[in-house]
């Protein structure tokens, strides 16, 4: 955050120096005035999207975890590429990356993964991907090169630490361990070290089998519980403050927050709030910052929706 602000501060005073030599008729310093212009822009950009962040858990890193709708092998190819998107994005922030759990499509793609991306407002960011997302595009496994319509859901929670009270009582959790999978050689394990449990209370349900040892599967498996568990609460709260939230769409399959559209034009629309992108190549490979800002904005407004999807998408 200092680093942030004195990058700004610097800029915009230099910027403001350099106008003023250029009013006094100095040509060189107007000319670098106007070269240093769009980092002035860039350093505030920058400052306006980390103020919009005021959630009690933004500054948090965040656990994410990418479901295969149905589908088959369209919808794992889709969630495999939802994880590279955001992959992309997150390396590109310099955060780092953990994956925690991976369950690959018997043809192509992945059924479900789950990250830890760590690095500072990582969750307050990345909540803007949290949704449904829609994919229409000519499907690569179609011999007949046919239009088809993929989905796949993005679950973002905050990683949450001993300063937020979870209480998980052992008897509200089943603890099951088997033999982790893989893509085959030195990466399955042989031993029971995978862990899943079951939340009896809320149904949820966590998987963690990347860790050499149960007991690393299984801090892991908790942490992850935890968050969604922290989620959950906020999301109780939030509804008894605000009974009548219409901008608010739940993670279900029916609620795509988000349509990217490869064929017959390329275009990526957030349904939440309008913003759109011609450039649907670059916002898959990890270019999400003004899909991210818009969705801040909006939501700072109160998050009213302006957009339901239409028949175009």
């Amino acid at each position: 955050m200092v680093k942030s602000f004195a990058k700004l501060k610097n800029a915009i005073d230099e910027f403001e120096i350099l106008c003023e030599y250029a009013r006094e008729g100095d040509e060189a310093s107007a000319e670098e005035a106007v070269a240093i212009f769009p980092k002035c822009q860039e350093a505030i950009a920058e400052s306006e999207k980390k103020a919009l962040l005021s959630d009690e858990a933004d500054p948090n890193n965040a656990i994410i975890s990418i479901n295969a709708g149905a589908g088959g092998t369209e919808s794992c190819d889709w969630a495999s590429m939802l994880y590279r998107m955001l992959t992309r994005w997150s390396e590109s922030k310099g955060f780092k990356i953990q994956v925690m759990d991976v369950q690959y499509g018997e043809s192509a793609g992945i059924k479900s993964a789950t990250m830890v991306v760590t690095g500072n407002f990582a969750y307050g960011f990345l909540k803007s991907e949290a949704g449904v997302h829609r994919l229409v595009r000519i499907s690569p496994f179609d011999s007949n090169a046919r239009r088809h319509t993929s989905f796949a859901s993005v679950f973002v929670t905050p990683e949450i630490d001993d300063s937020f009270e979870i209480d998980i009582q052992d008897k509200d959790v089943r603890v099951d361990v088997y033999r982790s999978g893989g893509s085959g050689g030195q990466s399955v394990n042989t031993t029971d070290s995978a862990v899943r449990l079951t939340h009896y209370p809320t149904g949820i349900v966590v998987t963690c089998q990347n860790e050499r040892s149960q007991l690393q599967n299984k801090l892991f498996a908790y942490k992850v519980l935890r968050s969604r568990l922290y989620d959950l609460e906020m999301e109780k709260r939030r509804a008894e403050q605000d009974k009548v939230e219409a901008g608010k769409k739940d993670n279900s399959w029916g609620s795509q927050i988000r349509s990217y559209v490869l064929h017959p034009y390329k275009l990526v629309k957030d349904h939440r709030n309008a913003f759109t992108s011609s450039q649907a190549e670059t916002v898959l490979d990890g270019d999400l910052d003004d899909f991210m800002k818009a969705f801040l904005q909006w939501k700072s407004l109160g998050g009213v929706v302006q957009d339901t999807g239409g028949d175009d998408l």
